[in-house]
């Protein structure tokens, strides 16, 4: 990556400036190069219904939490144990969505004694891809748990009303996690100790936090999510970012020539 930055001309990144003008400009000055914004760039989810429509719809609007790591992360058996006991103290209903941790062939191996019969009604522990972007934007569908990728932090912003719970891992991941909490205000994080390790009690109360329709915290970030996604779906807001991006970048190019 830093021969990249070194040797190019210009740098074009995923963003807008509402969100992340700061930190790029920063970036122009260090380099001395232009960097470009393309705009978030989020494709529209499908309409028509997925697998997993049916076991949404069994629970009340707003009710359900969804979490979904990467194709990448790989949990340690206790960490995702942890995971799936914080899911069960906050008695709601949960889809989580996780590769096997580390050392197992599958989920079900992982699984603490007696989970699985005592979740059972309303809590669902998949493996396997699902279609996040439908999942995100379906009504049952209350609290998203987000490993904070790049892609689902615009995806949670822009397409879903979801309340949103941060549960970063990989350093890039930890930085977008600051900006979500920090600087946009949207989401809160899951309280970690020295060695990066989260309790099932810190993850509940985190989920607590945010579903609770009492809780101040739980307003506030729910208020700037609702104005952060009105600004990014409004008519014309990402068309015109490719729009000066065409420009921006045919521009750059002339000068070249």
């Amino acid at each position: 990556m830093n021969k990249g930055f070194t040797q190019c001309d210009v740098i074009a990144v995923k963003t807008c400036r509402e969100s992340e003008g700061i930190f790029c400009d920063y970036v122009a000055t260090l380099l001395e190069k232009p960097v470009l914004y393309t705009g978030p760039v989020i494709p529209e989810p499908k309409k028509e219904q997925h697998e997993l429509s049916n076991w949404l719809e069994k629970f009340e609007p707003g009710s359900v939490v969804f979490c979904v790591f990467g194709s990448q992360m790989i949990l340690e058996k206790k960490q995702f144990q942890q995971l799936v006991l914080g899911f069960e103290l906050t008695e709601l209903p949960f889809l989580l969505v996780v590769k096997p941790p580390e050392g197992t062939n599958s989920v079900e191996e992982a699984f603490p004694e007696g989970f699985k019969e005592r979740v059972q009604e309303k809590g669902l522990i998949l493996d396997c891809w699902v279609p996040q972007l439908e999942i995100l934007s379906h009504k049952s569908v209350g609290c998203f748990v987000t490993h904070c990728g790049y892609g689902s932090m615009w995806e949670s912003l822009v397409l879903c009303d979801c309340q949103l719970v941060l549960l970063p891992r990989p350093i890039d991941h930890i930085l977008t996690a600051r900006l979500m909490e920090q600087q946009l205000k949207v989401g809160v994080e899951v309280e970690k100790d020295e060695n990066d390790l989260f309790t099932k009690e810190n993850l509940c109360k985190a989920v607590k936090c945010v579903m609770d329709k009492d809780s101040q915290i739980g307003c506030l970030v729910k208020e700037n999510h609702k104005k952060w996604k009105e600004l990014l779906s409004s008519p014309g807001f990402m068309s015109n970012y490719i729009d000066n991006f065409i420009k921006e970048l045919h521009g750059l190019l002339v000068e070249k020539i």
